[in-house]
Formats: C-alpha cells, structure tokens, sequence
C-alpha cells in the first residue's frame, strides 16, 4: 500500500465508454480511488452500488469515485448498466496502475494462493496527494468509511 503523504501516481486508463481519464483531470477535486477484484462478484457488486447509492453526497463533498479494476472496458459497461452507477469505471487490463497502488498481492483463498487485487481505497486530495489510505476493506461497509473520511 502506498504511504500516505505521498503523490499519487499519475495515470491514463479508459472508462466503461473508451474515454480516456487521467488522475491530473480531477486537480482541484477530491478523488476516492478504489481498487476492486472483479464485475459483478457479490462483494464488487455490493461496494460498487453503495457507491453509487452515496454518490451525492460525495459530489457535494467535492469528491469523485473511480473505481479501478483489471476488467475490460465492456465488462465494466455491463456492470455500470446492470447497476445504474453514476460513477467512473476504470479498465486496467495490464495491471500498471492496479502494480502503482500496490494492490496486486498474493491473496489465499481456502488455502490456494494466487495472486490479485487486494480491495484498497484511496483519498486523494485536490493536489494529488494521497491523504487516507484502507487496505483490506469490507465492501459493504467502505462507501461509507469514504464519506467519514471526507469529512
């Protein structure tokens, strides 16, 4: 995980419609960065639409949502649809910015172990700083860890 207190590693990515964004785009913005496994898993698909359910009130707390995960750009199309999210999703089919954060762990699952995204949410401030920092977060409970933070 990266440390708090340190620049957030710039990045270019497609959303869920192609359109290329980039962490210097939100400059002046608070942004929640959240790495998750996988579309439409039950805990991705918990997170993802507490999210969205909270989205207002992160706008009014000057914060955008990104959510990042190593799906393609029409895997997160699907997802956004299926879900309604009102917020960007983020293709990083190579993994360079999931590897930046330090989110691409080795993960045991009922013994086996292999490697992938550790769900992990950062606060970036308005001047690309990362200012909170969760690993290991519980999906359903993380929305609304965010909005404590913002405040």
């Amino acid at each position: 995980m990266l440390e708090i207190g340190t620049k957030a590693p710039e990045f270019t990515l497609p959303d869920q419609n192609g359109e290329p964004h980039s962490l210097s785009d939100y400059r002046g913005e608070k942004v929640i960065l959240y790495f998750y496994p996988r579309d439409n898993t039950p805990g991705c698909s918990k997170q993802a639409c507490a999210f969205g359910e909270l989205y207002p009130q992160f706008r009014e707390k000057g914060a955008v949502v990104l959510g990042v995960s190593k799906d393609s750009v029409a895997s997160h199309k699907k997802f956004e649809e299926k879900y309604g999210l009102p917020f960007t999703l983020l293709s990083d089919v190579e993994k360079e910015v999931i590897r930046a954060y330090d989110v691409w762990k080795e993960k045991k699952n009922y013994g086996k172990v292999s490697m992938g995204v550790v769900r992990t949410t950062y606060l970036i401030d308005e001047n690309g700083v990362i200012v909170k920092a969760f690993d290991k977060v519980k999906a359903a409970d993380n929305p609304t860890q965010m909005l404590g933070a913002l405040e």
